[in-house]
């Protein structure tokens, strides 16, 4: 069974393949620029497709990102996800992107915190450790206030290996307060692949986990600034009745 992973919640955006049977990545396409998703990510799945010489048709399977990142670009990739799996009556599965980039410290002896930046000093993270494979949460992603996850892991007596090329922002205050026991990654490893994803729902569908529903949706883990606003404006309406 041949998976198709497609990945646009962050600037990078990702499509590979992934052969389950074979456990093979047949071939990944990336790039991470400031361009729109949404008329880049068909053309990059036909043009990866058209290499490995593949049809649609023999597409087993469909990966996305759920979130978070970016709410453009998480919309973008899942619309188009839930529409291929539709048309195409093909089985969906998704994983965080949270997830997917901890992936590239799987391997790492000790904690892996990956990032991205949610603005107002305050990051999309969680804290990973790699068992079994598989990165392993710690502490559940979540949006957070920086300077609460230096606190937690100010706590922790082990290194920290940090992820993402939003770490850049904060580096001075982990820097700080985790001193020695904080670890950069290289610029290879703060990017989200989508062959990771790939390989990651890979092993969900080998573990005849179920797919996604219809009606499944992002996970922004926190609601937009528009619908704040919304609410906002509604509970003052609702006030005032």
């Amino acid at each position: 069974m041949k998976l198709l992973a497609m990945d646009t919640s962050t600037l990078v955006l990702g499509v590979a393949v992934y052969d389950a049977e074979s456990d093979r990545v047949l071939g990944e396409v990336m790039t991470n620029l400031h361009k729109n998703h949404s008329v880049r990510l068909m053309p990059a799945v036909d043009r990866l497709l058209a290499d490995l010489e593949l049809s649609i048709e023999e597409v087993g399977a469909l990966a996305v990102t759920a979130g978070p990142g970016s709410y453009t670009g998480i919309r973008i990739g899942v619309t188009t996800a839930k529409t291929m799996a539709w048309v195409r009556q093909l089985p969906l599965y998704s994983e965080s992107s949270l997830t997917v980039l901890a992936m590239n410290g799987l391997n790492y002896p000790g904690l892996v915190v990956p990032m991205f930046d949610a603005r107002r000093q305050r990051a999309y993270t969680g804290v990973y450790r790699g068992q079994r494979g598989v990165p392993t949460e710690v502490l559940p992603q979540q949006v957070m206030e920086v300077s609460a996850l230096l606190e937690w892991l100010r706590e922790r007596e082990e290194p920290v290996l940090f992820l993402g090329d939003d770490v850049t922002k904060f580096r001075e205050s982990i820097q700080e307060a985790l001193g020695d026991r904080a670890v950069w990654g290289n610029a290879a490893d703060h990017i989200p692949r989508a062959a990771q994803l790939a390989w990651l729902c890979g092993q969900k569908w080998k573990a005849h986990q179920p797919p996604e529903h219809a009606d499944f949706t992002p996970n922004y883990l926190q609601i937009t600034e528009a619908e704040a606003n919304w609410l906002k404006k509604r509970g003052k309406a609702e006030a005032n009745e």
